[in-house]
């Protein structure tokens, strides 16, 4: 690796910015993915690979190249510091996934109860403007407290956040999406919300809900064809 390719990725990463490592395979060379110095085709699947989030091996031209994905980190936004939230932080962290509780209970969001966890303790509409969610960012709402899921999840439904997920039954969602709906959401952006959030495995405790989370959250992001009708 150059000092200069060395460079531009320590600068990415500073700038929190996502791209590819492109390495042509026959002799070594590396480039910094999209460029517009770069080969259309080229930029084009370096495109896919960070959508995708995989790196992989293509041919362009008759020639191979190597994809090294450099992307941001998933971020999933936890609204309430409750029991199950600690057991989603824990599955969260060995699939790659940043984890931020956010709780404006001072008696929930310990560090006691979340070790080295990040938390915030405004409320949760305030958290999420602060953050700026972007396509990378997860949001599930766990209080069943409108006063502190609603807002949450009125910031997520207005953001490109990838995942939205809200804890309750299917009465209690309903009744959900009605307030959310009052606050000017239409039913495509409402169906974003995954209610009751997670997949079907018939999880009852802590740690089976929080497994049944982030295996849907897994399957939104890798595209999986996995559905379930609520």
């Amino acid at each position: 690796m150059t000092p200069e390719i060395r460079a531009a990725l320590l600068q990415a990463e500073t700038d929190k910015r996502p791209l590819v490592l492109a390495t042509r395979l026959p002799d070594g060379a590396q480039h910094i993915l999209p460029s517009p110095d770069a080969d259309a085709a080229l930029n084009q699947v370096a495109a896919r690979a960070l959508e995708t989030d995989r790196n992989e091996t293509v041919e362009i031209g008759g020639t191979q190249w190597f994809l090294h994905v450099h992307n941001l980190p998933l971020r999933l936004f936890i609204i309430g510091a409750v029991h199950i939230a600690q057991a989603v932080v824990r599955l969260a962290e060995p699939l790659g996934i940043a984890t931020i509780v956010i709780d404006p209970r001072p008696a929930l969001a310990t560090e006691e109860r979340f070790p080295g966890i990040a938390m915030m303790q405004d409320w949760p509409d305030e958290a999420l403007d602060l953050v700026a969610l972007d396509a990378r960012s997860a949001v599930i709402a766990l209080t069943h407290d409108p006063k502190l899921d609603d807002p949450a999840l009125d910031r997520a439904l207005r953001s490109p956040a990838f995942y939205i997920g809200a804890l309750g039954s299917r009465k209690s969602h309903a009744t959900r999406l009605g307030r959310l709906a009052e606050l000017g959401h239409a039913p495509d952006s409402l169906a974003r919300i995954k209610g009751p959030v997670g997949l079907p495995i018939s999880a009852v405790t802590a740690p089976e809900i929080a497994l049944s989370i982030l295996a849907e959250l897994v399957s939104v992001r890798r595209g999986s064809t996995l559905t379930w009708v609520r």
